[in-house]
């Protein structure tokens, strides 16, 4: 197998649809013979031409509005919007149009084809506009699936998988993974199913759930407690809406504790939904209070980044507390 980083096997997995079906357009802010602020689709439109790559204007939901006809009249959109932080004036058209497209309709018309991706949280001191994790925003929506790959591997599997799924995707790539993460990736399709969360790792005595990035930081938390004699198990939800709470509730009862590692602000996160749920499923198999770990209830800091995130150490902390109850 080829090796990839995670922007390449993003690439790649464009690659494989655009050729598989031609219904498969690439569209955004500078996606087109630039390539995209990181790269992800470059030489697109130099393959495939500027009919099925092309570059949008500066428009949030004017890209997300169209991308929503497009997908209306049987297409395939990727619509890129550039950061996750600049979702946000398209939210109407994703949470109003886009989410409730299938439902108003009686299940007549449906814009199932469309996928929208977009590099989102910090690491790359990009400061609170090229930083947050609005995932969570977004998990409150009934007919929308949420997809966040760890490494390369998955990215390009979920991301053929969505691209195909048939109803709408949002791909939040870790944009600090986007070249961190090497891994061998085949060059042919593949997919990896939605919705399905993956144990990394297994383990005796506490569960760590986290998904993305979050993922790296779980396991060299793990690490470190290992080597204090303390068996992890990891799981990476890699879907949030709809998340496999079945699989994490199946690792509580048996290991008997719980911590979530989350990028985004403690308040109103993912991690609480999961922490809630997995009360309900598991409590009578609880040693311990449910941890969440995460970033800060401010906006994302640029010269205090270090202290904002949800790093490996306050990740180990949470499992020595957890284990010490």
């Amino acid at each position: 197998m080829a090796k990839m980083n995670l922007l390449q096997a993003i690439n790649s997995a464009l690659d494989v649809a655009m050729a598989k079906n031609e219904k498969v357009t690439v569209f955004g802010e500078d996606v087109g013979h630039f390539g995209g602020v990181f790269r992800a689709t470059s030489g697109l439109q130099e393959k495939y031409g500027r009919s099925r790559c092309f570059n949008t204007p500066l428009v949030e939901q004017g890209i997300i509005g169209f991308a929503n006809g497009l997908a209306s009249q049987g297409g395939l959109p990727v619509a890129e919007i550039q950061f996750g932080d600049y979702i946000f004036p398209a939210f109407d058209q994703i949470v109003n149009e886009t989410a409730k497209f299938r439902y108003r309709s009686g299940n007549e018309f449906d814009v199932g084809g469309l996928t929208i991706r977009t590099p989102y949280g910090g690491g790359i001191h990009g400061g609170h506009y090229h930083s947050q994790s609005p995932e969570a925003y977004f998990a409150h929506t009934p007919g929308l699936k949420i997809v966040i790959p760890r490494n390369p591997y998955e990215a390009k599997g979920l991301l053929l998988s969505a691209i195909f799924d048939p109803n709408p995707v949002l791909f939040m790539e870790p944009k600090r993974m986007y070249r961190a993460a090497v891994g061998e990736v085949p060059e042919e399709e593949y997919t990896i199913p939605l919705g399905k969360a993956e144990v990394v790792k297994e383990g005796s005595d506490i569960t760590l759930v986290g998904w993305g990035a979050q993922i790296e930081v779980i396991e060299k938390a793990a690490e470190l407690a290992e080597k204090d004699g303390v068996s992890c198990e990891i799981i990476d939800l890699r879907s949030i809406l709809p998340w496999d709470a079945d699989t994490v509730a199946e690792s509580v009862m048996k290991t008997g504790r719980l911590v979530i590692s989350q990028e985004a602000p403690h308040t109103m996160a993912f991690g609480s939904e999961v922490a809630a749920t997995i009360q309900e499923k598991a409590f009578l198999y609880l040693e311990s209070p449910i941890a969440r770990v995460s970033g800060l209830d401010t906006p994302y800091p640029l010269a205090h980044e270090k202290e904002y995130m949800a790093d490996h150490l306050k990740t180990y902390e949470a499992i020595k507390r957890s284990l010490n109850y």
